[in-house]
């Protein structure tokens, strides 16, 4: 972790060295209460003058001057190429965002699910991708991986950086959610750990990753930070339901090209 010239904590991936991007925390915004930090989520329940100066902060952290680029998350396997930004109100609802449009920061908000980026210097094409377990087990970064190829990108050529997400010890699921990933899939189980009676140990993030190594990506980098067991760093949703807390931030992850 990093922190830029704005104070806001960032964390890079060594897969996208040399880009402009960056895996956002909570460190280094202007919301108070129990959204306290760099609360970027346009759905929270938090102030909105405080939204849209964290959401700028965000940008100066990443790519000074760009032009922020971000969806109504619906965990959806859908991703759409975008070559301007959308207004707040006229998000479109997906979960993944591709582009070879330089000035354009793809951001995606998540609060325990899998931020993605993904970039292809050589053809110039980069994406995100926002993979709750939704949106992962229905196929959101394939369906990245395929506009990416639309836009002329090579899967050989795509490196990938799975951002802070829930760790497998932090994300209890019931059997019937297990039962639900091995239907798709026998081989789902090693991602699963035993937990108390009724209940496994989910590893979304090695889930995620397989998923892409499954596409054919190969440079693949988790950065192995779990959102629940880090108040201090980030935002959880399933941290602040645990709490009984009537809303919750999003943090934001960011790439773009100059």
């Amino acid at each position: 972790m990093k922190m830029a010239a704005n104070d806001v904590a960032i964390w890079h991936s060594d897969m996208l060295s040399g880009l402009p991007h960056g895996f956002l925390g909570r460190v280094g915004g202007v919301s108070g209460g129990i959204h306290a930090g760099l609360n970027v989520g346009l759905g929270s329940d938090d102030d909105r003058a405080a939204i849209e100066e964290n959401r700028r902060r965000a940008v100066e952290a990443v790519l000074p001057g760009a032009r922020l680029v971000t969806l109504h998350q619906v965990h959806s396997p859908d991703a759409i190429a975008v070559t301007t930004p959308y207004a707040d109100d006229a998000r479109p609802h997906a979960d993944a965002l591709v582009t070879t449009t330089p000035g354009l920061l793809l951001g995606m908000l998540t609060a325990d699910c899998v931020p993605v980026l993904f970039a292809d210097r050589k053809a110039g094409v980069i994406g995100a991708a926002h993979a709750g377990w939704k949106g992962a087990i229905s196929g959101v970064t394939d369906r990245t991986l395929e506009a990416m190829t639309e836009l002329g990108a090579s899967i050989a050529n795509i490196a990938c950086a799975i951002g802070p997400c829930i760790g497998r010890a932090s994300y209890e699921v019931d059997l019937g959610f297990v039962d639900r990933f091995m239907a798709d899939d026998p081989a789902n189980e090693r991602f699963f750990a035993d937990g108390r009676s009724g209940h496994a140990q989910f590893d979304i993030e090695a889930y995620v990753a397989a998923r892409l190594a499954a596409a054919g990506v190969t440079r693949i980098e988790a950065l192995g930070q779990d959102t629940y067991s880090q108040p201090e760093s980030f935002y959880s949703y399933r941290r602040s339901c645990h709490k009984q807390e009537p809303s919750y931030g999003r943090q934001i992850s960011l790439i773009g090209l100059r």
